[in-house]
């Protein structure tokens, strides 16, 4: 059983301007976060409050090929934001769509942007940016399931790649364009990237993509598509201070919200663990994991810094559980070895920092665990809905000193 204590926390955080403008992170702000948030029990099915779609895939003015592959995937009915949001992409029209982790947001404008290209197949169509790496690679994966076989390409740019392997990317004709805001940056620069080409934008993550500052190139980009003539904005949160800059992005957007939005998942049980003064917090932790049950579960622990990102899970691996770890400073190439081998069950226990807390997407994850107490308490719900997935019940576990 976890000890609790609950007293409301004074870890908190805002941002400041940094050299270039952008915005980035600080430690203290005037915002705290009241513990007690920290504590939910799941709900029982009978309690959950369920959305009715009001339409099947099947309904959507989709093309049969398309319809196939969604089915043959296992899904016969749209998520809550792709049911509102569908329609109205198709339609043409810019839409604004915020949503919780884990609702088929990538699905709900990936669907209809694919719809249009099998039968209208232009190259350098849509331009998609995301704030994470991963978050660029799930999307990728997914776009390339959905066209299996249908001749429709798309190119991935991203940081930690090597220079010479994007190049040779862009250099090759795609009808979407997927990144994160550095390496589009860097591929327009050289030359290699028209923005005035791309007629559709989709930013994805957006929230995020303030709070990681990059702001200013994205403005930069929307200044440059000169042949915009749809966008799609996605976002797991849509605070007042954001909405200002989302209606100079898209003033007269179709908004739609799924009824999960800025709410911690139902699905997960959340609880808090007091670590007393000189009791050692590492040893909780093991006894933390130890206590998830099965060695076969899947952990993701958050920490602060990368460097304590290292530490942990070097000090995991000696006591006997497998680890690894994922952050900024890890090459593409070792994050993807750390994500596989978490996927494949090679290691229970992934550590990651808040730059993953997006980026990390893995159905049957059973726990969380918060070594500390996360800054915002949207980071928080961002970092638990790594878990609780699919219609499946997991566990949230926030340290406390």
């Amino acid at each position: 059983m976890y000890k609790t204590k609950q007293r409301p926390s004074k870890r908190t955080s805002n941002f400041k301007r940094n050299s270039n403008g952008n915005r980035r992170r600080k430690n203290n702000t005037s915002n705290s976060i009241d513990i007690n948030k920290f504590i939910s029990q799941a709900a029982t099915p009978e309690k959950k409050e369920i959305y009715q779609v009001t339409n099947k895939f099947s309904d959507f003015p989709l093309q049969p090929d398309l319809i196939t592959k969604i089915t043959g995937r296992g899904y016969n009915s749209p998520t809550e934001i792709q049911d509102k949001s569908i329609n109205h992409i198709l339609a043409g029209k810019d839409v604004v769509g915020i949503a919780g982790t884990g609702t088929g947001k990538t699905g709900a404008f990936l669907i209809p942007i694919i719809n249009r290209l099998l039968t209208d197949p232009r190259y350098f169509d849509t331009l998609i940016i995301t704030p994470t790496r991963e978050l660029a690679l799930q999307i990728e994966d997914e776009f390339k399931k959905l066209t299996k076989a249908t001749k429709l390409y798309s190119t991935t740019l991203i940081g930690g790649v090597n220079m010479t392997k994007s190049l040779a990317a862009i250099s090759r004709p795609a009808h979407i364009v997927i990144g994160t805001p550095g390496r589009i940056m860097d591929m327009a620069q050289r030359g290699k990237l028209a923005f005035g080409k791309f007629p559709v934008l989709i930013l994805d993550e957006f929230d995020r993509m303030l709070d990681m500052g990059f702001i200013r190139d994205v403005e930069h980009i929307i200044s440059q598509m000169s042949s915009r003539r749809q966008t799609l904005l996605f976002s797991a949160t849509m605070p007042a201070s954001q909405e200002k800059v989302i209606n100079k992005i898209i003033p007269n957007p179709v908004k739609v919200r799924a009824s999960s939005a800025l709410k911690s998942s139902s699905n997960v049980d959340q609880n808090v663990v007091s670590v007393s003064e000189g009791e050692d917090k590492f040893d909780r932790l093991v006894s933390v994991i130890a206590d998830d049950g099965e060695k076969e579960s899947r952990v993701i622990l958050f920490c602060e810094t990368k460097r304590k990102a290292n530490r942990l899970a070097k000090k995991l691996n000696v006591r006997g559980i497998p680890s690894d770890e994922i952050h900024g400073n890890k090459s593409q190439p070792a994050r993807e070895r750390a994500l596989k081998k978490f996927k494949t069950g090679q290691i229970r226990v992934l550590v990651a920092t808040d730059v993953m807390a997006r980026g990390i997407d893995v159905t049957d994850v059973s726990m969380v665990i918060n070594y500390e107490v996360p800054k915002t308490y949207d980071d928080y719900i961002h970092r638990i809905g790594r878990t609780g997935r699919a219609g499946k019940t997991g566990k949230a576990v926030t340290f406390i000193n």
